[in-house]
């Protein structure tokens, strides 16, 4: 006799059921892996959102300015001298015809963007007072030019 394993044959009848737990469809979510992700990007924003404020909180004098919106256009220049002399652009404007020429200027621009360049001998109380003209002849967003490469306040005394 040979040693063997002899198979045999089932019939229709000894037929076995078929077995649902192998190949069943999962019908469960896994959310480890979204909430990994959420976790990341939760990171990511806290550590990037401090760097996104750009200004320092400080008290400013008051004004009558009203609220800088937001348009983009290539803006004009208002310069005062320390002879008391007002520009727009390169003209001498009388301080009396300030704001009417701004007004009209205004009217004939969709920016409301402006510089102000004043010599740093001009009293403060000055500079605000031509800035409350500035925005009373029409123009929101003043911006203050300065020259770069000034004293700093963090700069050891002696320098």
């Amino acid at each position: 006799m040979a040693a063997g394993i002899q198979q045999q044959r089932r019939t229709s009848r000894h037929r076995r059921a078929p077995r649902h737990s192998r190949h069943a469809a999962m019908s469960e979510i896994n959310v480890t892996p979204f909430v990994d992700v959420i976790l990341v990007l939760l990171i990511v924003f806290m550590v990037s959102a401090p760097l996104m404020t750009v200004g320092v909180p400080i008290e400013l004098p008051e004004t009558a300015a009203e609220a800088l919106p937001g348009e983009q256009e290539e803006p004009l220049a208002v310069t005062l001298t320390v002879d008391g002399q007002m520009m727009i652009q390169s003209t001498v404007v009388p301080e009396a015809e300030l704001v009417t020429r701004l007004q009209a200027i205004a009217a004939e621009r969709d920016s409301t963007q402006i510089f102000l360049r004043a010599d740093g001998a001009i009293p403060y109380q000055d500079v605000m007072r031509v800035m409350g003209a500035l925005n009373a002849g029409g123009f929101r967003q003043i911006g203050l030019v300065t020259d770069a490469g000034g004293p700093r306040l963090d700069a050891p005394t002696g320098e």
